[in-house]
């Protein structure tokens, strides 16, 4: 059954901001209730209270600072790694295309400090590596179904001391919510037990470093 409740938090979650805002007590409840409160009727079919929507929103706002305290004492400390000249294929998952993926490792130079992160989807296959080896996975994916290729990326890795950042709900959240916060695109997120990576423009990458150098800091 649908509630004032759900409805809020669906509303407030929708808005990475509004989230932030929120979860430190920038906000005042009886304001945005009166924003908010037209939207919630029309989905309801029916009229509420504006203290219904002030307390939906007050209970909410309540779940959203103890989450950031409880983030707040995650240490996030940890070295943070930039890898310029970074690519993403986007190429449709099939049959011939994973019969070649086990191959793929032979493109790369891993000793040499090369990149390659492979991410299966459902349906779609994104390969990450260095630019160097762009003829190479072309030739590599002659046959298959490129979707999308993007240029110019950086790989941002945050590597933690210690992997309980995995186990630590909300960590990889506020590392993205610092970056939206900034405006930052995301294309990819790569993870491991003790490193979290992201695939970003390289016109954001020196900003995106200050927001995460900041947060390690802390």
């Amino acid at each position: 059954m649908v509630t004032v409740s759900h409805l809020v938090k669906k509303a407030v979650s929708e808005n990475s901001f509004l989230l932030e805002a929120m979860s430190k007590e920038l906000v005042s409840y009886g304001n945005l209730a009166e924003q908010l409160k037209p939207e919630i009727e029309k989905e309801l079919g029916k009229k509420v209270k504006d203290s219904a929507v002030v307390m939906a929103l007050r209970r909410y706002g309540e779940e959203l600072q103890s989450f950031d305290k409880k983030i707040r004492k995650f240490r996030f400390q940890g070295e943070i790694l930039m890898r310029t000249n970074i690519m993403d294929f986007n190429v449709v998952k099939s049959s011939s295309l994973l019969n070649k993926i086990k191959n793929i490792y032979n493109l790369v130079d891993f000793w040499r400090g090369d990149t390659l992160n492979i991410i299966l989807g459902s349906n779609e296959v994104s390969i990450v590596t260095n630019e160097k080896y762009k003829e190479k996975l072309s030739n590599f994916l002659k046959g298959e179904k490129v979707l999308n290729k993007k240029f110019d990326l950086v790989a941002l890795a945050v590597v933690f001391e210690g992997g309980s950042f995995l186990t630590t709900p909300g960590v990889v959240f506020t590392a993205i919510r610092k970056l939206a916060w900034e405006n930052i695109n995301i294309f990819e997120i790569v993870s491991t037990m003790t490193e979290l990576t992201f695939i970003l423009g390289k016109k954001d990458s020196m900003k995106a470093y200050n927001v995460l150098q900041e947060l390690a800091g802390k």
